[in-house]
Formats: C-alpha cells, sequence, structure tokens
C-alpha cells in the first residue's frame, strides 16, 4: 500500500489529466493498461481478474529527450500480429504466434514524441520504445542513457534470481560471465549480493496467483544488454544498464542508436501455473533472422576430455581417444578445448581434424575472444577480436574440416561486447562454423537471429562439479531451477551429462558425482540445446551398462515440441519433448526424498512405455510401465534421481 501511495503522490502535483489505453491477449485471459498520468507513463498487467504486475513505470532517457516524465498522451493505434515460422535449434520446431499489438505515441514537455510498442500474446508481453526523428528531419542518431521501465510485482512475491556481478573480478578478471547462483524463494527486498542487482532471465512467483517471467530479446551490436537493478518499494525492478568497468573499462555504458530506431524488447510470461513459462517461445516471437545460414547447419551430440582431464588432455593421443569414443557412440563432434595452438599445433591440429573425419566424427575448436579484457591466460588468443584475424583464422579451419568454435572470456554487456559476438556469428556464417560461446552474457534471441548460433554457457554449469564437491552437491539444485529460467528463455550449453561416478581420470579418486545416473541420461532430455556435450570418458565404453550406452547413443538434441508437465524450481521437473514422432518424458529430483508423482500423459494413454529407473546401486534399469486409458501414470524419482520415459 505504501509503494503505491508513493507513486500517487509523485503524480497529483503535476495535476495532468489522466489517460489510458488497454490491449489483451487472443484468448482475453490477460489485459495490459497503458497509462499516463501526472505525466508519467504507466502499464499494469491482469490476468484472469488477478493482478499480477502493478503499475510500471515507462519510459526512457536520452540525449534527444526526456521521456520519463512530463509526457502526454498522443495517440494509439491497434493491430494484430499473426506469425508461423520454423526453427531447429529451440524447444519447438514450429510456432504459430499470434498476438494484439498496441502502440502507444508519447510526447515530452517540448512535443518529442517516441512510440511504446506492446505485442500482447495468451501468456506472453513484449515491449520496446521506438525514437523517432523530431524537427526537420533530425535528430538522426541517438544516445539512451537510461530506461524508467520497471517491473512492480504484488506484495509477497518471492524471487528465482541470480546477482549482477561486479566487473573485472573472479578468476583473471574474467566477470561478470552470468556465473553466479541463482537463489531461490527469496523476498522481493533482499538486497543482491554485489548490489549490482540480477541478470536475466528473472523469475517471480506472485503467491497463490501464478508466476511471471522477465527477460529482454532482440539485443545485437544496435544496442547494450541489460538487467534488472535491485528493488525498491516504489518502482520495483528497473531496467539498468552496463557497469562503466565492464569490457575493462572500455566501451560505454549507454547505447547509441540510429534515429528513427528501437530498443530490445523487454518480454513477460505470465500464468497460473509454470507451464507458460516452461514452453514460451516469446524470444524468438518477436524477432526475424539477421541472414541467411550458408549451409544446413547439424545438431547432435560432441565429446569433451577438458572436463574431467582438463589442460592435461589437450596432446594429439588424449584427443584420438575422445574422437574414437564418439565414433563408437555414433557422436557427431568432438570439442578440443584450450592451449591446442601450443600442446598439439596448427598442423597436428590438421592432422586431427583429418583423422576425426575418417571416423564419421568433426572437431570444433577453442577460443579465447581476444586478448585485453582479461587475464585469462589460455590461448589461442587474439585470433577472434579482429575481423583480419578472424578471416585468417577462419578460412584455415574451414580448409581442415573444422566445423564449429566455443569462444570464451568476455568482458559484459556493453555495446562494444554485443559488437563483438555478433561479428564473430557473422564471419563464422560465412566459413560454414556453429558458434557456442562460454564466459559470456545470456543470448537473447541469438537462435532465431544467427542461424549458426548454438547455444551460450551463461550459468553456473559442470565444470564447477570438478572444481569442488560443493557444486557436486548443488547440481541436482542447478539442473532442475534452469528450466523455469536461464534454459526457458535461451539454450543452455551446461557442459556435460557426467558419466564418471568419480569426478577424475581415474574414476576412482577425487569426489564423487552426487547423482544417479538416470539422472545424468535425463539431464540431456532436460537441457536444451542442439548440440548437447555428452561428457562421456573413454573408460565408460567398459564400464557403463548397456542400457545406458544404447541410450546415449540415441539420444536426440532437438525437439518438435516440448511440454510442462510438473515441477518446482530448485526441487524437482518433470517434461516432455517431441522429437519427431517419439515423445521423452524426463524427470529429474532435487529433493532428499523420494518423490512419487502422478503424471497427466495423453501422448501414451492406454499404452506401454519403456520406463528407465535408477536401481539401488544407482544404475539404470529399463523396464516397463502401463500408461492408462486416461493418461496418467505412477512414477516414483529417487533423491537425485530421474526418470524417463518413451
Amino acid at each position: 500500500m505504501m509503494r503505491k501511495l508513493a507513486l500517487l503522490l509523485l503524480l497529483c502535483p503535476l495535476m495532468m489529466m489522466a489517460e489510458s489505453k488497454q490491449v489483451q491477449s487472443p484468448d482475453g485471459r490477460m489485459k495490459v493498461k497503458v497509462s499516463v498520468e501526472g505525466g508519467i507513463a504507466t502499464y499494469a498487467v491482469v490476468y484472469d481478474g488477478e493482478e499480477m504486475l502493478c503499475p510500471s513505470r515507462l519510459g526512457l532517457q536520452s540525449n534527444i529527450g526526456d521521456f520519463t516524465k512530463g509526457l502526454t498522451f498522443v495517440s494509439a493505434k491497434e493491430s494484430k500480429v499473426e506469425k508461423h515460422y520454423d526453427m531447429t535449434r529451440t524447444k519447438a520446431s514450429h510456432v504459430d504466434f499470434m498476438a494484439n499489438q498496441l502502440d502507444v505515441t508519447l510526447a515530452d514537455a517540448k512535443n518529442h514524441q517516441i512510440i511504446v510498442t506492446f505485442v500482447v500474446a495468451n501468456n506472453d508481453i513484449a515491449f520496446r520504445y521506438t525514437l523517432l526523428r523530431q524537427e526537420e528531419d533530425n535528430p538522426k542518431c541517438a544516445v539512451v542513457m537510461s530506461e524508467a521501465s520497471s517491473f512492480l510485482f504484488p506484495e509477497g512475491t518471492t524471487t528465482f534470481l541470480s546477482p549482477q556481478s561486479l566487473p573485472m573480478v573472479g578468476w583473471m578478471q574474467t566477470k561478470p560471465s552470468y556465473e553466479e547462483e541463482y537463489h531461490a524463494d527469496v523476498p522481493m527486498a533482499t538486497k543482491s549480493q554485489q548490489g549490482q542487482g540480477y541478470v536475466f532471465p528473472a523469475l517471480f512467483h506472485i503467491g497463490d496467483k501464478g508466476w511471471a517471467l522477465v527477460c529482454e530479446t532482440g539485443v545485437t551490436s544496435a544496442y547494450a544488454g541489460c538487467h534488472l537493478s535491485d528493488y525498491t518499494e516504489e518502482t520495483g525492478y528497473t531496467i539498468a544498464y552496463p557497469q562503466e568497468g565492464e569490457n575493462n573499462g572500455n566501451g560505454t555504458a549507454t547505447a547509441g542508436i540510429p534515429v528513427p530506431g528501437t530498443t530490445p524488447w523487454r518480454t513477460i510470461t505470465i500464468g497460473k501455473t509454470l507451464q507458460p513459462i516452461v514452453e514460451t517461445t516469446i524470444s524468438y516471437d518477436v524477432l526475424e533472422p539477421l541472414y541467411e545460414p550458408s549451409k544446413q547447419y547439424q545438431p547432435g551430440r560432441y565429446t569433451w576430455s577438458w572436463l574431467i582431464w582438463q589442460d592435461e588432455s589437450i596432446n594429439y593421443a588424449d584427443q584420438v581417444q575422445f574422437i574414437d569414443l564418439a565414433a563408437a557412440m555414433g557422436f557427431e563432434y568432438c570439442l578440443v578445448d584450450n592451449w591446442w595452438d601450443e600442446r598439439i599445433g596448427r598442423d597436428k591440429i590438421a592432422e586431427l581434424s583429418k583423422y576425426a573425419q575418417s571416423k564419421g566424427v568433426h572437431l570444433m575448436l577453442w577460443y579465447s575472444s581476444n586478448g585485453y579484457e582479461n587475464n585469462a591466460p589460455q590461448t589461442p588468443r587474439q585470433c577472434m577480436s579482429t575481423s583480419i584475424a578472424r578471416e585468417k583464422e577462419m578460412r584455415w579451419m574451414q580448409s581442415i574440416g573444422v566445423v564449429g568454435i566455443k569462444v570464451d572470456f568476455f568482458g559484459g554487456d556493453k555495446q562494444q561486447t554485443m559488437q563483438l559476438y555478433e561479428d564473430i556469428l557473422s564471419d563464422a556464417n560465412r566459413y560454414g562454423l556453429q558458434v557456442i560461446f562460454h564466459g559470456c552474457t545470456l543470448p537473447r534471441g541469438w537462435e532465431r537471429l544467427y542461424p549458426n548460433f548454438v547455444a551460450s554457457e551463461a550459468v553456473l554449469a559442470s565444470e564447477n562439479v570438478f572444481f569442488n564437491e560443493e557444486s557436486a552437491f548443488r547440481e541436482p539444485y542447478d539442473l532442475t531451477l534452469h528450466p523455469f529460467c536461464r534454459n526457458a528463455t535461451a539454450t543452455m550449453d551446461w557442459g556435460g551429462i557426467i558419466m564418471n561416478r568419480h569426478i577424475s581420470r581415474d574414476n576412482k579418486s577425487r569426489h564423487t558425482r552426487k547423482t544417479t545416473d538416470v539422472f545424468e541420461m535425463a539431464s540431456g532430455l532436460i537441457m536444451q540445446t542442439s548440440i548437447q556435450c555428452v561428457a562421456m570418458q573413454p573408460n565408460n565404453l567398459q564400464e557403463l551398462p548397456q542400457v545406458e550406452l544404447d541410450f546415449l547413443k540415441a539420444l536426440p538434441t532437438t525437439w518438435e515440441e516440448t511440454r510442462y508437465i510438473d515441477g518446482y524450481p530448485g526441487k524437482f521437473v518433470v517434461m516432455a519433448r517431441r522429437h519427431n514422432d517419439q515423445w521423452y518424458i524426463a524427470g529429474l529430483n532435487a529433493e532428499k526424498e523420494a518423490k512419487t508423482l502422478t503424471l497427466n500423459l495423453p501422448m501414451f494413454a492406454g499404452k506401454t512405455v519403456n520406463y528407465y529407473v535408477d536401481n539401488a546401486e544407482g544404475y539404470a534399469e529399463l523396464k516397463t510401465l502401463k500408461v492408462d486409458k486416461k493418461g496418467q501414470a505412477k512414477i516414483t524419482i529417487k533423491p537425485n534421481g530421474g526418470i524417463i520415459l518413451k
């Protein structure tokens, strides 16, 4: 109540006429009201009659006009949006997108105008700003310094958020890299650890009313990547721009755009349950590809020596073992990680690539993003930071049959860094190279924008399971949380379905993995990326039961559709994905007790299905399960365990 009074007191002294316009979703369940009162523009969201987002600020401040106050309502235009498109790299291969659009034109005190566009689908909202040329066809460029855009959720809402890191901190000054922990069910008033707010995506539990997922999409070289501020009672969470110290202090923390020009889309997914959160495609629905693919890029699986064998494995003989492993499993790729230029050498890499191709496997190679953003020593360095260097490097990779790159250690979210991401992707496409990013920002609609983009890490990922036992204990929590936040908005290279029982090369020393084998197998279905890392080791070929090997050999990585079945972030998750005509049901349990669930599986109604469960030793056991005619099946998932139905 106090924050609403504070906003009212802010508005009242201006004594301006209140005007508003409402747009609703095609099914009529969600209503977005855009208002101007006292010179302040706001929007509010109601779903099924429940207030999901209290009146929240709109506007931005630029060097051509302050559109955060003194605003008047000029006009509003309604239209319909209908799109049908196909993709191969996300949770659905075909999308039919329908929405209602509202364009509201606002004017500041100098009568400079700006357009706020809202696109409202059945469970999704996207909004952005368009800056216009104001007088005598000028200005033709602008700098956006800040946004007033905010997200004010009802009192009592809890959060699932990951804090924004300080710049130039962490290992070899490589942060921010979106590798901080997510914390579950935290009150909104809790301050972020570094006082810099929170990264996207951000998940909110609005009590009994439902859920909301906030993110942004369509960030290219034309803008900076943004995040959320800390919470205040008056405005909630506000859009925040990069920190000055990011990118080693180089580049501006503001965004420069041509005029007329638009900001990226801010997105909100709303649901009474978590289903719309898991199934949303809004990150792609409002975008169009920026270029055509130079070839048909192939999805698949890859082996990766570095996760368990680390730097010592970057030698010719060890890489041959992982190529042979990929070939034995029918995997398409093998990733050779850092130091390959020094420890193997370029001539031998060419030879290794030829050997891999003779086995039906193609290499992907690791690179540092550039040489001045941090102190990470790994090579190759300074091969991706300029167009001249990239041209030489990528032409060489194409000549020896390398088909992908993993580029690591970026410096933040400034527009200058976003330009580097885009340049790498665009240049790589000319040479038929797919791209994975690590030590990086969240991809914001990039699967749609850049057809050779595969995935980004942008998460506290599997390498930490190697580094410390605490992360091994936390793995179940992480992988039952990310389907509802990080992986709900973009592909995620977690970096490995780990099949070793011990996190060591000999599979006997160091700490143990804390999950069962079926948990790991099911995680390959839960984690969404079109090129999946199956972090098997050569010893696994002799150690794993044949039922596990057979499953991993046939593991799909692309999906026709994705459905939410059940779950709660950080506790458990059950999802359904369809590859061609085959449905897969995967479940993970992060809790300390076994979880018994009755699942609603209409795709299996009246059928007997294969059922992978954990046996007493934590290995996979293949059984059958009868699903009743109503599509219901009762299953039990062990602690830190998993289930798979197919």
